[in-house]
């Protein structure tokens, strides 16, 4: 099971020697999926596993004291649940990435906290390497969905306010110029850097800086959130 939907990571990611290891707080109520979450992650050199926290209640106070990097956060708690901390996290300057942890594909709460500005999804039986590289893409402010698994969650969860949302993003992308807004159509469309480079006849460095800017334009803090917005315009399909 392809748990994390477009995840290739290069050659050797994560291998590198000399660089600090991602800093990884784990939140689930559960205390034995904290624990084999923190047997897997632990066992790599390059990832650290710096806290636990069993609520979302406890999640601000504990990224206070540990400052990770990435976030590993359970959807359904009982006090506080993984959708609220996660936008209060988002919230902060500099947070940390957020990636929800879920035992369905298509769950209303893992869209809602995707466009809350977590960066991707794992399902808990996810395989060990792939929450691993997982994490290691994440940190590196890397997206982890493809437009088919943003497409098939959109298509599977009961979304009543698709109208609203579509009228909601065009009003957003007329914030961009039309470079920027054929920009984050193809970010919409699963595009890398390279593959916008070359499509839209522009260098990757200049991708970055509208990518960069169109971040910027509409308040938003990931590439999945972006492709979240485009799908909501209408603008990705064939």
């Amino acid at each position: 099971m392809a748990a994390v939907a477009g995840v290739s990571p290069p050659e050797g990611e994560g291998e590198g020697e000399g660089e600090p290891p991602v800093k990884v707080l784990i939140v689930d109520d559960d205390a034995l999926v904290r624990a084999g979450l923190a047997m897997i992650l632990g066992g790599a050199p390059d990832i650290a596993v710096v806290g636990e926290a069993s609520d979302g209640a406890e999640v601000a106070a504990a990224v206070r004291s540990y400052r990770p990097d990435v976030v590993l956060m359970d959807i359904r708690m009982p006090r506080l649940d993984g959708l609220a901390a996660t936008e209060a996290l988002r919230r902060r300057p500099e947070p940390p990435e957020v990636i929800v942890l879920t035992t369905f594909h298509a769950d209303e709460y893992v869209l809602r906290a995707l466009r809350a500005g977590a960066s991707g999804f794992l399902l808990k039986d996810t395989p060990p390497a792939e929450i691993l590289r997982a994490v290691r893409r994440v940190a590196l402010g890397e997206p982890m969905l493809s437009p088919a698994v943003t497409r098939r969650l959109i298509d599977h969860v009961s979304d009543t306010g698709a109208d609203g949302r579509r009228r909601h993003a065009l009003r957003l992308l007329d914030r961009l110029s039309e470079r920027e807004r054929e920009v984050a159509v193809a970010v919409g469309r699963g595009k890398s850097n390279a593959e916008i480079s070359g499509e839209l006849f522009m260098s990757v460095a200049t991708v970055k800086a509208h990518v960069s800017r169109v971040l910027t334009k509409l308040e938003l803090n990931n590439r999945v959130q972006v492709a979240l917005l485009a799908h909501d315009a209408g603008l990705t399909l064939p």
